[in-house]
C-alpha cells in the first residue's frame, strides 16, 4: 500500500491532458496575438494611424478675407471689418464651475443683450460639449470687455463681418451676406464664388507636450478677388436722392432709376425706393430686397411711341417728313374705339411724339405688316434678358403668338399689351440713341472703352435712329418742360400707363420718363419710372420728368460732359415740318 501511494503521488505520473491543455491554452494565446498583430498591422492598419492621429495631428486653417466690391473709381461699396466671436466650451465651465460667477453672466449677458438665464441654460444643457456658439461677429469694444471678465470656458474668435459704406443708397444692387459669409442677394451672391476665395491650411505633427515636430503639408491659400463695377457711386447717390424725394412727395409705392452709358452699355447708376439699411436687416420685409429695376415689370405707356415710329420708318410705310392723317380723331378696330382726346388733323411723325397721338401711332403700326412690328419690338430686347446676368432679373412679358388684332397691334404701338423692366427700357432707348445698335448691359466695369462685338447687333439703321432722337428732343422743348436742362439739348419720352388687375385696368398709374443727352452727341440714358404715385399728379411729365431731368444733369456734371446747348439742331430741323394750322397741342394722351 505505501509502495502504491508513493507511485500516485509522484509528479511525473500526472495525467498527460493537462500538460496538452496548457501547451494548446500557450499556443492559442501567442497565436491569438499573432493574428491580431497581423490584422492590425496587414488588414486594417488604418484604424490605428487614424487614432493616433486625433492625438497627435493637427491642422491650422488659414482663413481668407472676403474680397471687397468697390465702384469705377475705385469708391469702397462693400468691403470686410475684423469681428470676433464668443463662444463656449461647457466642459471647461462645468468643471470649473464657473456657472457660479454670477456677476461675471449677467455682464456677459448684458453685453450680448441677451437673457441671462437662457445663456446660462444654452450652456448647461449639453455638459460635456467642447464648442456652441453665444453671439457671432461682434465690435472689438465688446470683444475686449468680454475678455476682461474672464470666465473659464468663453472664449474669442476673430472673423470677418461684411459692411457696407453706402449703406441703403446701393443695397438693391449690391446685396449682402448671411452670417457665414455667403452671398444672399445681388453682387454678393452673383459673384460669391470670385469674392470668397480658398483658405489655406497647414498640417502638423505635435508631441505630448504640445511640441510642433512634423509638417505635413502646407496648402497655400486662393486670395479673394475684388470686384469693380461699372457704377459711378456718385451718379447713384444722386440717383438715389431724387428718386427716394419723389416717392414720397408723390406718395409713390415704388421707384427705379436706371443711368447707362451708351457707348459701352454700362450701367452708371441703378438704384430704387423705398431701400432697406443692408448693414441691419433686422425686421426689413423680404419682399424690400429685390431689385425692382430688374425684377419688376411695367407697361411702358406711350415711352413706347418712338419704337413704333422707328418701325415705320425701317420698313419704308412712312420717311421722316410723312404727313398722317389723324382726323377725325377716333376709329374703331374690330368694335373697340382708338382715339386722340382731340382730332388733331393732319401730323408729322414728329407731331405724332410731341403730342403723343394714339390716332397717329396707330396708323404707323398697321402700316406694317404685323409680323414685321412684333420683330422690331423683339429685337428691341423684349421678352429677353438684358445681359446684367443679375440674380432675379425678369425677361419681361411680351406675347409671341400668331394671331393679333388689329385693335392688339394698335394698343401695342403705343405701350399696352406688353409689361417690360426699367432696365429693358433703358437698354432700348439707348440702342436709339447710340444710331440702332443694340448692346448687353453691364454692371461690371468695362476694360475699355468699346464692347466685344458679339455682345452688340444693329438693330435699326443709324439714319432713322438719327431721325427719330432728334424728333424726341422736339418732345422736351415743347411738351416737357420739366425734363429740360439748362445747358443742354435733351430728348426724351414720358409714358403713363394704368396697372392691369385681373380681367381688365385698375385705378392705379405707373409714371415713366426714358430720355437721352445730349443730343449733339448722345452719351448717357436716364429711365425713371414712379409706380403708383398718388394724388392728382401721376402723368409722367409731372412725376418722372423732374427726376430725369435733376439725375440727368448731376450725372452730365459728375462725367464732365460738355454743354451742348449752344449747338445748332439743323439736323432735327431737317426732319421737322411745321404745320401753321396744325400746333401741336399741349397735355398727353396716356393709354
Amino acid at each position: 500500500m505505501n509502495k502504491k501511494a508513493a507511485k500516485n503521488n509522484n509528479p511525473l505520473n500526472t495525467a498527460p491532458w493537462r500538460y496538452y491543455l496548457v501547451l494548446a491554452v500557450v499556443a492559442l494565446i501567442y497565436i491569438s496575438l499573432m493574428a491580431r498583430t497581423a490584422y492590425i498591422q496587414i488588414i486594417e492598419p488604418e484604424m490605428l494611424k487614424k487614432q493616433g492621429d486625433l492625438r497627435s495631428l493637427r491642422v491650422a486653417a488659414n482663413t481668407v478675407q472676403r474680397g471687397s466690391i468697390v465702384d469705377r473709381n475705385g469708391a469702397e461699396l462693400a468691403i470686410s471689418v475684423p469681428v470676433e466671436t464668443v463662444w463656449a466650451d461647457p466642459k471647461i465651465i462645468m468643471d470649473n464651475n464657473a456657472i457660479a460667477m454670477t456677476k461675471h453672466w449677467q455682464a456677459l449677458a448684458d453685453v450680448l443683450d441677451q437673457d441671462i438665464n437662457k445663456l446660462i441654460a444654452r450652456v448647461v444643457k449639453n455638459p460635456r460639449k467642447r464648442f456652441i456658439y453665444l453671439e457671432r461677429k461682434i465690435s472689438p469694444a465688446m470683444a475686449s470687455y468680454i475678455k476682461e471678465l474672464k470666465i473659464p470656458g468663453i472664449h474669442l474668435r476673430k472673423e470677418s463681418k461684411r459692411f457696407y459704406p453706402t449703406g441703403e443708397i446701393s443695397a438693391h444692387l449690391i446685396g449682402f451676406t448671411n452670417v457665414d459669409d455667403k452671398g444672399i442677394e445681388g453682387i454678393e451672391r452673383m459673384y460669391d464664388d470670385l469674392l470668397t476665395g480658398t483658405g489655406g491650411a497647414k498640417r502638423f505633427r505635435k508631441d505630448a507636450k504640445g511640441r510642433k515636430i512634423e509638417i505635413i503639408s502646407v496648402e497655400e491659400p486662393e486670395q479673394a478677388q475684388d470686384i469693380t463695377l461699372s457704377i459711378d457711386q456718385r451718379i447713384q447717390a444722386i440717383a438715389y436722392k431724387e428718386l427716394k424725394g419723389a416717392v414720397q412727395a408723390f406718395k409713390a409705392t415704388s421707384g427705379s432709376v436706371v443711368v447707362a452709358n451708351i457707348h459701352t452699355g454700362e450701367i452708371l447708376a441703378m438704384t430704387n425706393s423705398p431701400s432697406y439699411n443692408p448693414n441691419n436687416r433686422r425686421n426689413t420685409a423680404i419682399h424690400r430686397f429685390r431689385n425692382r429695376a430688374i425684377t419688376d415689370i411695367y407697361e411702358p405707356g406711350s415711352t413706347m411711341k418712338p419704337l413704333t415710329a422707328l418701325t415705320a420708318l425701317e420698313f419704308g410705310s412712312a420717311k421722316a417728313n410723312s404727313i398722317i392723317n389723324t382726323s377725325p380723331g377716333w376709329m374703331r378696330l374690330g368694335g373697340r374705339r382708338v382715339s386722340d382726346p382731340i382730332n388733331r388733323g393732319k401730323l408729322s411723325i414728329e407731331e405724332i411724339l410731341v403730342t403723343s397721338s394714339n390716332m397717329g401711332t396707330t396708323k404707323l403700326a398697321l402700316s406694317v405688316p404685323k409680323d414685321y412690328l412684333l420683330t422690331k419690338f423683339f429685337d428691341a430686347g423684349f421678352a429677353d434678358d438684358t445681359g446684367t446676368n443679375l440674380v432675379g432679373e425678369s425677361v419681361g412679358m411680351m406675347h409671341d403668338r400668331s394671331r393679333w388684332s388689329k385693335f392688339e397691334l394698335a394698343t401695342l404701338s403705343w405701350g399696352a399689351g406688353l409689361a417690360i423692366t426699367p432696365a429693358q427700357l433703358t437698354r432700348f432707348y439707348m440702342a436709339l440713341a447710340n444710331g440702332g445698335i443694340k448692346r448687353k448691359l453691364t454692371i461690371v466695369k468695362s476694360s475699355d472703352k468699346t464692347t466685344d462685338p458679339e455682345d452688340q447687333e444693329r438693330i435699326f439703321s443709324a439714319k432713322n435712329s438719327l431721325a427719330i432722337t432728334h424728333m424726341l428732343e422736339a418732345v422736351v422743348d415743347e411738351h416737357v418742360p420739366k425734363a429740360k436742362i439748362d445747358g443742354y439739348r435733351v430728348g426724351g419720352k414720358t409714358g403713363t400707363s394704368i396697372k392691369a388687375v385681373a380681367g381688365g385696368y385698375g385705378n392705379d398709374y405707373v409714371a415713366l420718363f426714358a430720355g437721352i443727352a445730349p443730343i449733339s452727341n448722345p452719351e448717357i440714358v436716364v429711365v425713371v419710372v414712379i409706380n403708383e404715385p398718388s394724388g392728382d399728379l401721376y402723368h409722367g411729365g409731372e412725376v418722372a420728368a423732374p427726376v430725369f431731368s435733376r439725375v440727368m444733369k448731376g450725372a452730365l456734371r459728375v462725367l464732365n460732359v460738355a454743354p451742348d446747348a449752344q449747338k445748332s439742331r439743323t439736323a432735327s430741323k431737317h426732319i421737322k415740318l411745321t404745320h401753321p394750322a396744325q400746333k401741336p397741342v399741349a397735355g398727353e394722351h396716356h393709354a
